[in-house]
């Protein structure tokens, strides 16, 4: 892997081999990645999307969605609009913010392509277990985070790397293609001169300031 995906460092070794794919760590961001020649070609990728059955009724998808959901809300002033990523074939989330008075936006580029809806600025961005699918994260995560306004929020669900990785069930979905730590959240949040906070094993929420430094 000639640069990392996520900060262009020169400085990924071999980390893994799981008998399928490689994986690389950063030394600079602390990102594991699987080599591009390893990912999925895209049919292959919503293929297995496809399989995904994420019902906004569902009051257990619901209740997972809620550990974002949850201490977003309590970061959001009244009226407060936002933008949702990579919904799925069953948009919930936006539903829920909807549903609590923060008219929400969609954008899935294989369900729901939305395009423009990324060219606009929110008072918050979210994208639940998204993170990991992403080929070029640093660039992703650059374009969203500038769809924020002054002051607003990024929230994202995405696993963190455990010191047991080999036997993380989370690498054996081949459209998991890079993995971030919290040192990678840490070199985001310090890159972008954000707020860090981790409400929970599998949640992030990372703050613009008022004021852009």
């Amino acid at each position: 892997m000639p640069t990392c995906p996520l900060c262009a460092a020169e400085d990924s070794a071999h980390f893994y081999h799981d008998g399928r794919r490689d994986y690389y760590r950063c030394r600079r961001c602390d990102l594991i990645a699987v080599p591009p020649h390893q990912r999925l070609a895209p049919d292959a990728e919503k293929a297995v999307y496809d399989q995904h059955d994420n019902r906004p009724g569902d009051p257990g998808y619901r209740a997972f969605l809620g550990r974002l959901f949850m201490p977003l809300c309590a970061r959001l002033a009244p009226g407060s609009q936002g933008l949702d990523i990579g919904a799925g074939p069953g948009p919930t989330l936006s539903l829920m913010f909807a549903e609590a008075g923060f008219p929400t936006a969609i954008h899935d580029p294989f369900f729901h392509p939305n395009p423009a809806a990324l060219r606009r600025q929110y008072d918050f961005v979210t994208a639940t277990e998204v993170a990991e699918h992403l080929f070029t994260p640093g660039e992703t995560l650059a374009q969203w985070l500038g769809c924020l306004k002054p002051g607003g929020w990024l929230g994202l669900m995405t696993k963190r790397t455990p010191p047991d990785f080999p036997r993380w069930h989370y690498i054996r979905d081949p459209t998991h293609v890079v993995f971030f730590s919290d040192a990678s959240f840490s070199w985001i949040a310090e890159m972008h001169g954000l707020s860090l906070d981790f409400p929970g094993p599998d949640v992030v929420i990372l703050g613009r300031p008022t004021k852009r430094r």
